[in-house]
């Protein structure tokens, strides 16, 4: 690619100066009289000097804006190898088009952490799935099986249950020969998301009861509930988890909401030590986990306070793009 980009450059600047040359000696014979001594002096023609003083004396002239020229080309060709070795760092790794399972369906709740961690990774693999959305109250959907909670995803038949379990199940699917958990820093950091990151959230989303109520408008509005059970879920919702959260504090020893998920956003940014991502140029699983369960949060008022103060916001930026668009397959 990098060659096909001089090349190209080397054509085009060749071009170029050929038709410049071509438009400045066209305009030497067709200039009028009066101009001609200025023309003369500027190319320093002469009797005894003929048409190879002309060259000479027009190639000096030339050679410094050729010089300039391939220059601005040089520049130009660095910046688009640069940026083509950037878009191919980001570039996704799909898994063989013959690995892809047939079926695939995920049984969530839209707002949960963990049922969001499951469709990052199926977004960035860009494995097709149709979603469930599960009524919390009845839990209907989810009536023939034995485990109760969410996510659950059915693959080609077969039933996967917890979120961490799913990915690297899933990934032994469709990525055989990439060995699960064989990343002490990837296992560290999954781990990590699991057992603190997702205890830090209720606290903050449900701080106060203007929170917890933009909180349930987002799971009402996304979730599984009927016109009547939108209004009162949303505020008997509200003000229950606004008195969980409280007893959530006191159980993972939280005095300061805020603070907590600002430190655990530091922790996460000061662990990828520099690097586009905690995997190095492309994401890990670590990288999609954290993403994942912060992805419900992000455009809530606890998402936007800890992007506005801390410095995780780069890089979730660059999760987003790189994780791209949903692959969920919309009925």
């Amino acid at each position: 690619m990098r060659r096909a980009s001089l090349n190209l450059a080397s054509s085009l600047l060749s071009r170029t100066l050929a038709a410049s040359s071509s438009r400045s000696a066209a305009a030497s014979s067709s200039f009028p009289a009066p101009n001609r001594f200025l023309h003369s002096a500027l190319y320093r023609t002469s009797t005894a000097g003929g048409s190879n003083n002309h060259r000479r004396c027009f190639s000096s002239l030339l050679r410094p804006y050729t010089a300039a020229s391939l220059g601005f080309a040089g520049a130009l060709i660095t910046s688009l190898a640069a940026t083509s070795v950037y878009q191919e760092a980001l570039a996704k790794e799909p898994p063989p088009a013959e690995a892809l399972p047939n079926d695939v369906v995920l049984y969530q709740y839209e707002a949960c952490p963990f049922c969001n961690k499951v469709k990052a990774y199926l977004d960035y693999y860009d494995i097709p799935y149709k979603v469930v959305e599960v009524n919390p109250l009845s839990k209907k959907e989810i009536k023939w099986s034995e485990y109760q909670k969410v996510p659950i995803l059915v693959v080609d038949g077969d039933q996967l249950n917890d979120s961490s379990a799913i990915i690297d199940k899933l990934g032994q699917k469709i990525m055989p020969k990439k060995k699960a958990n064989e990343n002490d820093e990837e296992t560290k950091w999954r781990q990590w998301v699991d057992n603190h990151l997702v205890h830090v959230l209720s606290p903050n989303i449900y701080r106060n009861a203007t929170e917890a109520l933009e909180s349930f408008d987002y799971i009402t509005s996304n979730g599984n509930f009927s016109y009547t059970e939108k209004f009162s879920v949303k505020y008997a919702g509200a003000a229950a988890m606004y008195f969980v959260s409280k007893k959530l504090k006191k159980k993972y020893n939280i005095t300061d909401e805020r603070a907590s998920l600002y430190e655990a956003a530091e922790t996460w940014v000061d662990a990828l030590n520099g690097r586009e991502f905690l995997g190095g140029s492309k994401p890990n699983l670590a990288d999609l986990s954290v993403f994942g369960v912060l992805r419900p949060i992000r455009y809530l008022r606890a998402g936007k306070d800890m992007v506005e103060h801390t410095r995780i916001g780069d890089w979730f930026t660059r999760m987003e793009s790189v994780v791209g668009e949903s692959s969920r397959i919309k009925p």
